[in-house]
């Protein structure tokens, strides 16, 4: 019942915009993909893995578009203002249709109504790094700085990103304060964390991963509730005693009413880039295993998505900047 009610909402404003598509094959020409978040954060990491592989399936390029700001609603309400054909697709994430909705009282879109959800691409833990200067070598000896201090400076991607949502659940779990410094992606705010500017970050694996390897970074434990494949040494923060276990996760949408034959090839096609071995493995080695999912599913994961973060960014006092 709960996916049929959103596919009939999906569908309406199909009635106001022509849906060229149907007409058309399709792709008829390149299609845009829209990153709601500055390049080089996990969002751009993940979204350029599937545009490439995307488009050699569809016969046309996947063209990434970054469009950042405002905790990624600039580019989710450009993607949902768009002509439903087809041609422009959104990275959709825990940021832009979780957090997002409950976050901005005046939100520009409805993250149901306004777009049609087609695949689950990635999701991944956060993991707790820090520039190598900074004197905990553990999290065990972060926590107690932290205590000490009464205080916590994090870089994050931006107000009411995953990266703020996780540093304010690690902050309440220590019973200190947080000092959260917003970028307009984790891109820059990564690059600050390793320039020395602010000591700590919590950040998806495929975008702070890639530091950690080279020594730019320290890496402290994980936020999922096991330990990631691809750092298996890492500490989660439950095994180090902090109840904290989040995740950050990725898909694809477009705008409401895409046609169903659109819908269903971008499902198949995603599912075929999914499960590519060498992409699968990639994925894996990045902390973001992709899992199996249908229209039908996603939406009804996002919706539940929406229910489950509104109460928590309400305890947490979030307010967008």
């Amino acid at each position: 019942m709960m996916q049929r009610r959103h596919l009939a909402l999906a569908a309406l404003p199909l009635l106001a915009r022509p849906a060229r598509a149907q007409g058309e094959a399709w792709p008829a020409r390149p299609v845009r993909l829209v990153v709601p978040f500055a390049p080089g954060g996990t969002t751009d990491v993940v979204g350029r893995l599937v545009a490439e592989r995307l488009g050699a399936r569809l016969g046309q390029p996947v063209v990434v578009e970054n469009r950042a700001g405002a905790g990624a609603t600039i580019g989710a309400q450009a993607v949902a203002r768009a002509e439903p054909d087809g041609h422009v697709l959104l990275v959709s994430s825990s940021t832009s249709h979780g957090v997002s909705p409950a976050l901005y009282p005046n939100i520009p879109y409805d993250a149901m109504r306004d777009f049609t959800h087609i695949a689950m691409i990635a999701r991944s833990p956060s993991m707790l790094v820090v520039n190598p200067a900074h004197p905990a070598r553990t999290i065990a000896d972060f926590a107690a700085a932290a205590r000490t201090a009464g205080e916590i400076r994090f870089a994050v991607a931006g107000i009411g990103t995953s990266s703020h949502l996780a540093g304010v659940r690690l902050a309440m779990a220590l019973g200190v304060r947080t000092e959260s410094v917003p970028y307009r992606g984790a891109g820059p705010a990564l690059t600050d964390v390793i320039g020395g500017v602010v000591p700590a970050m919590l950040d998806s694996l495929p975008s702070s991963g890639p530091h950690v390897r080279s020594g730019a970074l320290r890496a402290l434990a994980v936020s999922g509730s096991e330990r990631a494949a691809a750092f298996p040494d890492l500490p989660t923060f439950r095994e180090s005693g902090i109840d904290v276990v989040s995740y950050a996760w990725f898909g694809i949408s477009g705008p409401a009413g895409l046609p169903a034959p659109v819908v269903a090839r971008l499902a198949r096609e995603i599912r075929a880039v999914l499960t590519d071995p060498a992409m699968h493995q990639r994925l894996e080695d990045l902390g973001g295993a992709p899992p199996e999912t249908t229209p039908e599913s996603y939406t009804d994961f996002v919706a539940a998505q929406i229910a489950a973060f509104a109460p928590l960014v309400r305890a947490a006092g979030l307010q967008p900047r």
